[in-house]
């Protein structure tokens, strides 16, 4: 599975707890490396200020996240 495949389906995941009531689930992969031009976390796509702001989300905020993660990648959700 590509790392693109796998955004995808994690951003559905994440869409889908508007439905069943979880808590929406952090992008992190535990590679937290910054691309070139320090604007996007390598390992989930993440702007700096998603990242610092990702524990004071609610879930509508974090699902916001999710979505431009998976346009970053190129996948729709």
């Amino acid at each position: 599975m590509s790392a693109t495949d796998s955004i995808a389906i994690r951003a559905h995941q994440a869409s889908e707890t508007a439905f069943n009531g979880d808590k929406v689930a952090s992008p992190c992969i535990s590679v937290c490396k910054m691309n070139d031009d320090q604007s996007l976390c390598l390992g989930c796509l993440r702007t700096l200020d998603e990242l610092r702001a990702w524990s004071t989300l609610d879930d509508t905020g974090k699902r916001s996240i999710w979505k431009d993660i998976a346009e970053r990648a190129g996948v729709s959700v």
